[in-house]
């Protein structure tokens, strides 16, 4: 049995993302493949708003965590809608930590046949 390729496509959900996932569906569409988006929750901005909520009592922050991947998997998954009429299988992942070393750990559990990024961030900056 032959298998499939998985794409897999960093999402960071910036201004640029549809571009990124455009290109993944695109890619999987001509090979016959399977779309992985992926997104990553930067640590440094959990440990920012642990330290910012010191004291506060009714807040959670596991449900603020788990309220942020909830959110965050439903804007990839309204990203492939809007560029994917379901003729891609998709999944979706969100990981927290460096940005960079969660990328390189989902690529190594994951497995994927290529990989997909933008060239250019939420900052910008590229």
């Amino acid at each position: 049995m032959e298998q499939k390729l998985k794409i897999m496509a960093a999402v960071d959900l910036s201004d640029y993302s549809p571009i990124t996932v455009r290109y993944g569906v695109w890619l999987a569409k001509k090979m016959d493949g399977e779309l992985l988006l992926v997104n990553v929750i930067n640590q440094r901005d959990l440990d920012m708003v642990q330290r910012t909520m010191v004291g506060f009592e009714s807040f959670s922050f596991s449900d603020y965590l788990t309220e942020q991947v909830q959110d965050r998997e439903a804007e990839m998954k309204d990203l492939f809608k809007a560029v994917s009429p379901g003729t891609v299988k998709c999944r979706y992942l969100v990981q927290t930590g460096t940005p960079y070393l969660e990328l390189l750990s989902a690529i190594e559990s994951e497995k994927p046949s290529l990989m997909v990024v933008g060239t250019k961030g939420r900052s910008n900056l590229a």
